[in-house]
């Protein structure tokens, strides 16, 4: 799939935040999304945290009180959703789930296992698809995008969270968690996760890709996102378990939200977004 992935798109590389070379690392991992002791066992762990941060983020917003089915009627698209590892939990809250990832091995791993679950079987729909390839048929449809351990992978980060402001409905939630790049992300991300502890697979992680929160943020601002949470996460290798911490240094999970569209149209009255739009031109280095 990936060879005709390459024969069918030759050119279009540059224009796509599909990296083939990260396509390929995860192709060969995917039928080893569901076992918790194995290569993924730390992002199973991070449900423990993710979950709750998106499911009481998203309630503090809401109205609408559903007992037992507390995400009920939200429509969210899990970006690289991988094996299906966060959406599936996402959907036992009740949200209606799209899974999109570019690998087809993943996908096929992830709708073989919601098979086995006949109320994911109907919440939760997997596509093959690159996010830019679902734009057009999606504007505005989603409430939530969860992009989770996936904008370090990305080739072209300004495209991706453009494609994610234009599938978000006016005032939907864009929730994002990924890595620092800092020195110590160096040391601990790669050095020791991968190469002394195996905690992750040799060469997941390229630190070049890592993303600075503030860099982050300043991308958000400038697509149209206001940034409401940035929250600094640690990972303790000992317990394989994953807490909040002050500190963004290494992992951080970040909440923003797609200005509205009556924000939108008086845009140009407020200083402080024509101030952050000057600044654009150099978001446009990141990826």
């Amino acid at each position: 799939s990936l060879f005709r992935f390459t024969l069918k798109r030759p050119f279009s590389t540059s224009h796509s935040s599909v990296d083939s070379k990260e396509m390929k690392k995860f192709q060969l991992l995917a039928h080893k999304w569901w076992d918790e002791e194995g290569e993924y066992a730390a992002l199973h762990s991070m449900n423990d945290i993710r979950v709750p941060f998106i499911r009481d983020t998203l309630l503090s917003m809401s109205n609408n009180y559903h007992p037992g089915n507390p995400l009920s009627g939200i429509k969210i698209l899990d970006v690289g959703c991988g094996g299906g590892l966060l959406s599936e939990p996402l959907g036992r809250l009740g949200a209606s789930v799209t899974g999109i990832d570019p690998v087809e091995d993943n996908i096929r791993t992830a709708d073989q296992h919601k098979s086995f679950d006949p109320v994911l079987a109907k919440r939760i729909q997997y596509k093959s698809s690159s996010l830019e390839e679902i734009v057009e048929e999606s504007m505005e449809t989603f409430d939530v995008i969860v992009a989770s351990e996936v904008v370090e992978h990305v080739a072209d980060l300004e495209m991706f969270i453009k494609c994610c402001s234009q599938v978000l409905k006016p005032e939907g939630s864009l929730f994002i968690t990924t890595i620092n790049k800092t020195q110590l992300s160096y040391v601990l991300g790669i050095v020791v996760a991968e190469k002394i502890m195996g905690i992750v697979p040799e060469g997941t992680h390229e630190w070049e890709k890592f993303v600075p929160p503030e860099e982050l943020e300043r991308l958000l601002e400038s697509n149209g996102f206001s940034v409401r949470t940035v929250n600094g996460m640690l990972y303790n290798p000992l317990s394989g378990s994953w807490g909040w911490m002050e500190s963004t240094s290494l992992n951080y999970a970040l909440h923003a939200v797609k200005s509205g569209a009556r924000a939108q149209s008086h845009a140009t009255d407020a200083p402080s977004e024509t101030d952050i739009q000057q600044h654009s031109g150099t978001a446009g280095t990141a990826g």
